[in-house]
C-alpha cells in the first residue's frame, strides 16, 4: 500500500506532466485566478433542479443585486440579510453557505449602497434614500420578488447584525410573508450595544495588563454618554472590544479572512471590491443618527416563531440583552440558540453548528409549519 501511494504521488508530481499540462503550469501572475476558478467550480451547482442565479432586479427603483442558490428549487427559502452597513455576504458565500444549500435555497442581496449595488447607482438621488425604512421597503420588495420568482408562498426572513434592524421591522410589519425569523448578531438596543462592548473591552485591558489599551479607553469614556455617537466615536469604541475577541472568538484580527474574502468570489471583481469601502463610507454616515437611537426593548409581542442564534463572546452587538429580550417576548415560537465558540461571525466561525440548528429548529416551521421540540 506505501509503494502504491508513493506511485501515486510520483505520478500526480509536475515531473510527470506532460509537456501541454507543463506548458499550462500557473505563474505566480495568475495564480489569483487560478485560485477564483477553483473556487467557482466548487461552488457550481450542477444539478438540473438546482438553482444558481446572480442578477439585478428593480426594487425601490434601483437596480438591486440578487444571489439565489440551492440544490433544489423545492426546498425552503432563507432570504439573508446582511449586515455594516453596506457589508455584503455575497463575497463570503464561498466561505459557510455550501452545506446550507442542500437543505434550502439561499437567497441574499447587496443592499442600497453597498456592494454591487453601490456600483450600479449611487448617484445623489440614492443618497437621500439611505434611511432604515428605505431599507425595510426594499427587503419586503425583494420578499415579494423571491418568492414570486421561486413560487413558495413564504420565505425564512434571517438577519446578521445591522441586517437585524430593517429585518426586525419587516417581520413585524409583514409577519405574512415569512415562517420564522433568526437574528445573528441581534441588535436590540444600540446605545446599550455600545456601552456593553466598551465595557468589556476595558475590563479584557485590566485583566491582560495593557496600560496603553486602558489609557486609550478611558480617554473616550464616558461612551457613548451624552455626546454625538460619531463614526469615529464608534471606530475608536470598538478597536480593543474586537481586539480582545468581540468580533471573532479567540482572534484578534478579521481583515485577512473575513474582509480578504473577496479576493477569492467568482462573484466580485476588483472594482466590486473596491466599492466595498466605498458603500461603507457612503452609507453609515447617512445612517448614523437614526441607527444608535435603534431600540426593539419595547416589542413584547413578536408576530412569528422567533429564533435568536447568538455568539457567546460576541462584544459587537452583545447577546446578553438579545437573550433578555428573548426571555420576555412573546411569539408563537421562540428558541434561543448559544454559539459557544463564536462572537459576533458566528456563520463564518461555526458554520455547522449553523447548519444543525437550522436544520433542527427552522427547517421544521418551513416545510411541516410545526414547531420543533
Amino acid at each position: 500500500m506505501k509503494k502504491l501511494l508513493l506511485l501515486a504521488a510520483a505520478l500526480l508530481s509536475p515531473a510527470f506532466a506532460t509537456p501541454a499540462a507543463r506548458a499550462q503550469a500557473p505563474s505566480p501572475v495568475d495564480d489569483l485566478a487560478r485560485a477564483r476558478a477553483v473556487v467557482e467550480d466548487l461552488m457550481r451547482i450542477p444539478n438540473p433542479e438546482g438553482v444558481q442565479e446572480t442578477y439585478t432586479a428593480r426594487i425601490g427603483g434601483i437596480d438591486q443585486w440578487i444571489s439565489i442558490r440551492g440544490q433544489d428549487r423545492a426546498n425552503p427559502v432563507v432570504l439573508f440579510v446582511h449586515g455594516g452597513p453596506a457589508t455584503p455576504t455575497i463575497p463570503s458565500l464561498w466561505q459557510f453557505q455550501r452545506p446550507l444549500e442542500e437543505y434550502f435555497t439561499m437567497v441574499n442581496y447587496d443592499q442600497r449602497g453597498a456592494g454591487k449595488t453601490f456600483r450600479e447607482d449611487h448617484s445623489d438621488a440614492v443618497a437621500g434614500t439611505i434611511r432604515i425604512q428605505t431599507y425595510v421597503d426594499d427587503l419586503v420588495a425583494i420578499a415579494e420578488h423571491v418568492r414570486a420568482k421561486l413560487g413558495q408562498d413564504k420565505l425564512v426572513l434571517m438577519a446578521h447584525s445591522w441586517g437585524t434592524i430593517p429585518a426586525m421591522h419587516a417581520a413585524l410589519a409583514r409577519p405574512d410573508l415569512f415562517h420564522a425569523y433568526v437574528g445573528i448578531g441581534q441588535a436590540i438596543n444600540v446605545r446599550d450595544n455600545e456601552r456593553i462592548s466598551i465595557e468589556y473591552g476595558l475590563a479584557e485591558a485590566k485583566r491582560r495588563g495593557n496600560d496603553a489599551a486602558v489609557r486609550e479607553i478611558e480617554a473616550i469614556l464616558p461612551y457613548p454618554g451624552d455626546a454625538p455617537i460619531t463614526r469615529e466615536r464608534i471606530v475608536a469604541a470598538r478597536k480593543w472590544p474586537q481586539h480582545y475577541g468581540g468580533m471573532a472568538a479567540f482572534r484578534d484580527e478579521t481583515n485577512l479572512w473575513f474582509f480578504g474574502a473577496a479576493r477569492l468570489s467568482p462573484d466580485y471583481d476588483a472594482q466590486d471590491r473596491a466599492a466595498l469601502n466605498e458603500g461603507s463610507l457612503f452609507t453609515l454616515g447617512r445612517l448614523l443618527d437614526e441607527y444608535v437611537q435603534v431600540d426593539f426593548k419595547p416589542v413584547r409581542e413578536f408576530p412569528i416563531p422567533v429564533l435568536m442564534f447568538m455568539g457567546r463572546h460576541d462584544y459587537t452587538t452583545p447577546s446578553g440583552p438579545t437573550a433578555e429580550w428573548l426571555d420576555r417576548v412573546q411569539a408563537p415560537y421562540k428558541r434561543g440558540v448559544w454559539f459557544e465558540r463564536s462572537a459576533h461571525m458566528a456563520p463564518w466561525e461555526e458554520p455547522g453548528k449553523l447548519l444543525v440548528s437550522l436544520l433542527e429548529y427552522v427547517r421544521p416551521l418551513a416545510v411541516d409549519g410545526d414547531a420543533p421540540r
